[in-house]
């Protein structure tokens, strides 16, 4: 029995966990001590015992990691999502050590090139596939990104675009990590620093590039699933459109576009054109695992290649929740099938054997205030209750038996909450029906209420799959 190290927290360890179990694979489990809590802790010691969980001082310590996985003897490692997911130094030191581990993620050449933006930019335009505008290569000085960001800037002008805005992102890392905005040339420069020291402190390289920023537009998503014997298909497509100010995803939708909707394009002609370049650039790697291709698609139909994850996502849910393979149930955990496949198995299916059906949507519940810029919200919960559907389901690290204390060395998240129904306007009723009925009470060393984003949720419902 192959043995797996889940090198992560929270939900996603859990969800990893419950993945190996299905699969028959046995599983060690990591946890810092602001974590010991955490109920990934908690299901580790009652599934494996003492013997499968560790206290590491970091999930970003490679040393630690690779320490812990000789230590138990482990095959494999499931970096999760954040954290090591996409370092290709670390993936590429797993598979080339002394005692060599199986990397549960692409091959680390693929995660070197997928998961810096710039040589994804340049992959996408040797390959014909539009890209966002700006600049193509890193931006090594404040005098060469301020001439660009002219450059976008009047181009939007000629446009016509009112309040024109660039973005400055950091080339490496993903999920809205490391982008800020830039209205107006005098700013250009601070930020662009800015933005370089997070990129070192973070990815450790300075990579920074500039792009114009869309006034409106879909945030759009490709799942793929792929082996290392070729074999690839497509999950349809999902929208991510509904993000915190800080571009952290808080709703997820699949499929992307409201059949009953009447856009300014044809919708299938759209999800046909992301799917055909996304599997363009799989086929053109030999990628071999699951990945994410992200689009941005405008008012108009256009679209332009965003970034690609090289990893399992967190929305991946949604993806699954519609899937069903061949007469199978419907319903398809993409974490099982990116772990068998890293080991190395066959995908058993091919594109035809994928249908599609209904509609799924996932609320990412988080301690934040979403009314003061999405800040964090630090304290202790004592009472969550989560209601029970056939239609819901529910991913959390926070126990519901007792009182929890988020640690402030981490994200708030809370939960992912998956709904599912026939269409989306079901999906949408059911979603408002689960916020209504979800109970969480806490509160700050102030004695001051727990705050969510509930409300939020609540009111970004009647937008998803539009643009606004």
């Amino acid at each position: 029995m192959a043995r797996v190290l889940i090198a992560n927290r929270g939900e996603i360890a859990i969800r990893i966990m419950k993945a190996c179990q299905a699969l028959n694979l046995d599983f060690v489990i990591v946890y810092t001590e602001e974590d010991k809590h955490s109920l990934h802790v908690r299901l580790g010691l009652q599934e494996g015992g003492k013997d499968k969980v560790y206290r590491i001082a970091s999930y970003t310590d490679p040393n630690e990691i690779l320490e812990i996985a000789d230590y138990t003897k482990c095959d494999a490692i499931h970096p999760g999502y954040g954290f090591l997911a996409e370092n290709y130094r670390f993936a590429r030191r797993v598979a080339i050590r002394r005692r060599p581990l199986k990397f549960i993620g692409p091959r680390w050449e693929v995660i070197r090139e997928l998961g810096n933006k710039i040589n994804t930019k340049a992959l996408a335009t040797k390959l014909n596939i539009p890209v966002i505008p700006g600049s193509e290569k890193p931006i090594y000085n404040e005098i060469e990104a301020e001439n660009i960001a002219i450059e976008l800037f009047h181009k939007q002008w000629e446009e016509g675009i009112k309040n024109p805005a660039i973005l400055v992102k950091a080339s490496s890392g993903g999920g809205g990590m490391g982008i800020e905005e830039v209205r107006h040339l005098e700013e250009l420069r601070s930020v662009y620093r800015r933005v370089k020291r997070y990129a070192k402190r973070q990815f450790g390289d300075e990579w920074v590039l500039l792009e114009k920023k869309f006034p409106v537009f879909n945030h759009i998503e490709v799942q793929l699933v792929c082996s290392q014997h070729g074999e690839r298909v497509h999950y349809n497509t999902r929208n991510c459109s509904i993000q915190s100010i800080s571009r952290q995803k808080r709703i997820e939708v699949a499929p992307a576009f409201d059949p009953n909707y009447s856009y300014n394009f044809n919708p299938e002609e759209i999800e046909k054109k992301i799917i055909h370049y996304s599997l363009k650039i799989a086929n053109y790697l030999d990628y071999d695992n699951v990945g994410t291709w992200e689009w941005i698609v405008t008012p108009g139909g256009e679209v332009y290649l965003l970034e690609v994850n090289p990893r399992i996502q967190v929305e991946s849910g949604v993806s699954g929740l519609i899937a069903q393979i061949k007469k199978q149930p419907q319903g398809v955990d993409l974490i099982k099938e990116q772990i068998r496949l890293a080991l190395g198995e066959r995908l058993k299916y091919k594109q035809k054997h994928l249908s599609f059906n209904g509609a799924s949507i996932e609320f990412r519940l988080v301690a934040e205030d979403t009314k003061h810029g999405f800040k964090p919200w630090t304290g202790t919960i004592n009472h969550f209750h989560l209601p029970q559907y056939e239609w819901l389901q529910v991913h959390t690290h926070v126990p519901q038996d007792r009182s929890y204390s988020i640690p402030t060395d981490y994200d708030p998240n809370l939960a992912l909450a998956l709904i599912w129904g026939k269409d989306i306007e079901e999906a949408k009723q059911r979603g408002e029906c689960f916020l209504n009925e979800l109970e969480i009470d806490g509160e700050n060393s102030k004695g001051e209420k727990i705050v969510t984003n509930i409300e939020f949720l609540k009111e970004k419902l009647s937008q998803i799959q539009r643009f606004v």
